[in-house]
């Protein structure tokens, strides 16, 4: 089956960047903001419960989440 923190995680992730990328109105932003969290959230639980194979990929994922913050900011 996997490891079900890092599965979490990675779907966390693809949600807020859908969230961050989609959002427009204060409402939508506080949502956004709130999927951010839970991502990061499932990425430090997951990180810590991981193969090394595993944080490499949950670095990438946390890497691609701090660039569509990024980009989202610069609107």
């Amino acid at each position: 089956m996997g490891n079900k923190l890092f599965q979490l995680a990675r779907d966390a992730v693809l949600k807020a960047e859908d969230q961050l990328r989609n959002a427009q109105s204060p409402t939508d932003i506080d949502e956004a903001i709130n999927c951010v969290e839970i991502a990061k959230n499932n990425l430090n639980s997951a990180f810590a419960n991981s193969t090394g194979a595993e944080r490499e990929q949950l670095m990438e994922y946390q890497n691609q989440l701090i660039q569509t913050l990024d980009e989202k900011t610069i609107e």
